[in-house]
């Protein structure tokens, strides 16, 4: 795969970086090295190889889902303007 530059300015309009003509040619080299080794990791053969978040055997950490208040309902609310029953009172805003 290779990058023209009209497909160099296009990928720079969409990212919003602006782009001299100057520069047009250099981003193209680098975008297309950057496909050639993509290419090139292609072609290895993964087959059999497990997927792996680290390069050491692990577990992940788990805790429960569950849903729970926080159990620290009066830290959130010190420093609320104003409270009432444990809620934030906040202004109406439906008119």
């Amino acid at each position: 795969m290779s990058v023209d530059l009209a497909t160099v300015r296009r990928i720079a309009h969409l990212a919003r970086i602006r782009v001299s003509e100057e520069e047009a040619p250099y981003l193209q080299n680098e975008i297309n090295s950057i496909l050639s080794f993509v290419e090139e990791l292609n072609a290895v053969d993964v087959e059999g190889v497990e997927p792996m978040t680290s390069v050491l055997p692990m577990t992940m950490k788990k805790r429960a889902d569950v849903i729970t208040d926080g159990a620290i309902v009066d830290k959130v609310l010190a420093n609320a303007p104003a409270r009432e029953d444990g809620f934030f009172v906040v202004p109406k805003v439906i008119e």
